[in-house]
């Protein structure tokens, strides 16, 4: 199988403008649609969203799983509450609960360091490394070894771009591997939290309405991201100043019309627009509601073990939220692959492309490739569900901590450029910080409630799911006996030293001789495992080398069919930068349904019922019944927006993300999705597919007349 490299870029849109609202894009490839973002109203050069190092690229940064931006001169970082959340959480307790009552810092003296393992990563340059890491890459040779080849190249190259003091550098896969690119981050350490409101304020709906329409969720905070004297990323310390950023955003109090362009610069994580048939039906099928049954356990599980209330809840409310965040979207994921007919087209269009193929390229081996893949994706959809009660087995927050010590241990005796990654030098931080953290999200009773559960539901499955290395380690019965299984599960936290941070560090340094010699239950269970997670591990690789075979061929067929068809074909998600664009706008998801495209305070006071999750803040509804509004009203609602739509093509990574308008000021905040548009991940549909952002307005209207943030507010640049 031969590889033909392009220039993905010189594909464009040609058809109907239609065609441009869907996309996630490169910055790079925005010059080709260029005509029509200006036709959709950006009134900036679409060249100059190029530069990654200019404004307003330049004010976009990557938080490692959320976006953010600079919005002063003084480093202060803008982002969702629900992305640094996890800070606010490990700042609090059971007595000083931020979570509930907020945290303004009065001062920079006053801001309190992040969650460990918090990063501001600063993108500023990007290069094409394909040749590099794809040389002599073929399918004559094998999966563990093209995987191994691919990986070794992508080390060299980021241990190149590492040598800059301060960068953290990453190669990213595009086209599923036909293309692959350099990321060069400035990584600041010390980041800071400023400002966040309440969880009534900050996640004002809750679970229920998550993911719904009308919204009146106030979905916004700041962190600030400090450097050593000398302006380079260092780790905290006292003498630290703030970042001074080369580009900011201007914060606009002006607002946004129904119908006005915006666009969403971010990091979203991940789709899968071009799946085949296979992965689609397993996913649909059997994945996704496989998953939703584990995640109601999981829950149900904590929420009994961890009542409200307890340190131990607060210890766990980051997780309660992302299984219960993960819980709706998968019923959103099945009910709109249900309503769009998601498999049926599918099928479609996979009988387009091969039609395509067969007319327009026959000698070019991808009916070969196709077949291959197909056959691929089986054999990886069963591995994943032979090893679907053994993965949850295992989930344990203690026996997952000595796993990851023993596996540091065996790379430690590799040189630095052999060990996996996440073991190398380069993770140390992270991984020590990784260590220090479980402090504040781990309960023994809540950790051995969850493993019981899971374990009960292994005993109970049948009896080819059974591991005999993980039976025989734990002395597990034939037959599923909570009373026996609990005395086994006792004995292992009362005699483990890794609740204990020294310890956990201490174990860093560990040889393998202290591992495999050690009377602590948790260390003894990773040592007997480890030869079988390392068997599953080389399955893994083997199979993801072949898929780096297959993968690019496909997606050079798409790539080329796509364009015989008129329009481009963007890379799916992989959370690099992006940018996509639109209006804002309301809809009609359903027949009978609409959604207006903003909503207001008052539909706080309609919502509020003084109980969680409807328990606005008694300052904030004075305000509302008093119709203070200040200088932020919009005249056409004849009150102060709050939440807003717009036909942005988003996903998960994209929280956080700056939402911008013609020129670039800072508009909102992209923080979720209706239910109707989760399906978007698989499939684009621009009658659905709608993004919710909270509004600038109402950020500064709590900012100004609830929280008294107002050293904030003058340390940003407000339009007006």
């Amino acid at each position: 199988m031969k590889y033909v490299f392009f220039a993905l870029a010189a594909t464009v849109v040609i058809g109907s403008s239609a065609f441009a609202k869907e996309g996630m894009w490169t910055p790079d490839q925005l010059p080709e649609i260029a005509d029509d973002l200006r036709a959709t109203g950006l009134a900036l050069d679409p060249e100059s969203l190029t530069d990654l190092t200019g404004f307003p690229m330049g004010a976009v940064i990557s938080l490692g799983g959320c976006t953010a931006s600079f919005v002063s001169p003084q480093g202060l970082v803008i982002t969702n509450h629900h992305c640094l959340r996890g800070s606010i959480q490990f700042n609090s307790t059971a007595d000083n609960n931020y979570l509930v009552e907020g945290f303004l810092a009065e001062s920079s003296d006053a801001e309190l360091p992040a969650a460990p393992g918090t990063r501001v990563y600063v993108t500023v340059a990007v290069e094409d490394v394909t040749d590099r890491v794809r040389a002599d890459i073929g399918a004559d040779m094998d999966g563990v070894t093209i995987n191994e080849t691919i990986e070794a190249r992508r080390k060299d190259i980021i241990a190149e771009c590492e040598q800059q003091p301060g960068h953290r550098c990453q190669v990213s896969s595009f086209y599923g591997g036909l293309q692959y690119k350099l990321i060069d981050r400035l990584e600041i350490q010390d980041v800071r939290l400023v400002y966040a409101p309440g969880d009534n304020v900050g996640k004002y709906g809750g679970d229920i309405d998550n993911w719904m329409w009308p919204r009146h969720t106030g979905d916004y905070g700041f962190y600030r991201a400090w450097v050593g004297p000398d302006g380079l990323p260092a780790e905290y310390s006292e003498d630290n100043v703030p970042f001074e950023p080369e580009h900011y955003l201007k914060v606009s109090a002006a607002g946004l019309e129904d119908g006005d362009f915006v666009m969403a610069a971010g990091y979203p994580g991940s789709t899968q627009r071009y799946a085949r048939m296979a992965e689609v039906v397993n996913t649909f099928e059997w994945r996704y509601p496989r998953t939703i049954d584990m995640l109601e356990g999981w829950i149900a599980t904590v929420e009994e073990a961890a009542p409200e209330g307890t340190d131990a809840r607060i210890k766990y409310e980051g997780l309660l939220a992302g299984l219960n965040n993960f819980h709706k979207n998968l019923g959103g994921q099945i009910e709109g692959a249900r309503r769009v007919g998601l498999v049926d087209r599918r099928q479609q269009r996979e009988q387009a492309l091969n039609a395509w193929i067969e007319a327009e390229a026959p000698d070019r081996g991808f009916t070969e490739t196709l077949a291959q893949l197909d056959a691929l994706s089986e054999e990886i959809t069963q591995a994943a569900r032979d090893n679907w009660y053994y993965t949850n087995a295992t989930r344990a927050s203690l026996l997952s901590t000595a796993q990851r010590l023993y596996r540091l241990a065996h790379e430690r005796q590799k040189p630095d450029a052999e060990r996996e990654s996440g073991f190398q030098q380069r993770d140390m931080t992270f991984f020590r910080q990784g260590m220090q953290a479980l402090d504040r999200r781990y309960d023994p009773a809540v950790d051995r409630a969850v493993w019981l559960h899971f374990l009960q539901q292994y005993m109970n499955a049948p009896a080819t799911a059974r591991v005999a290395a993980l039976d025989e380690a734990l002395g597990l019965p034939d037959g599923w006996n909570e009373e026996i299984v609990g005395r086994i599960l006792d004995r292992h936290y009362a005699e483990t030293g890794l609740g204990e941070v020294d310890r956990r560090l201490a174990l860093m340094d560990a040889e393998l001789e202290e591992f495999e010699s050690s009377d602590d239950p948790f260390i003894q269970l990773a040592v007997a495992l480890f030869e079988h997670d390392m068997a599953l591990e080389r399955q893994s690789k083997d199979r993801t080398g072949r898929m780096s075979i297959l993968r690019p061929d496909y997606m050079e067929a798409i790539i080329n069919w796509q364009r015989s068809e008129g329009y481009a074909a963007y890379p799916d998600a992989n959370s690099t930068l992006r940018i996509t664009y639109g209006t804002v706008m309301g809809g009609s998801p359903r027949d009978g349904l609409m959604y207006a495209p903003f909503t207001t305070l008052e539909g706080i006071l309609e919502k509020d019922t003084g109980e969680s999750p409807f328990d606005a803040p008694e300052a904030q509804l004075e305000r509302i019944r008093a119709g203070d509004y200040g200088p932020y009203k919009l005249e056409s609602l004849g009150s102060v927006p709050v939440n807003f739509l717009s036909d942005l093509d988003v996903t998960g990574g994209n929280s956080g993300s700056a939402t911008l308008n013609a020129d670039g000021e800072l508009v909102g905040l992209l923080f979720d999705g209706t239910i109707e548009s989760v399906n978007s991940d698989w499939d684009f549909d621009p009658r659905t597919t709608r993004s919710i952002h909270v509004d600038t307005r109402f950020m500064l209207w709590q900012m100004d007349k609830v929280d008294g943030a107002h050293a904030l507010i003058e340390e940003m640049e407000i339009v007006r």
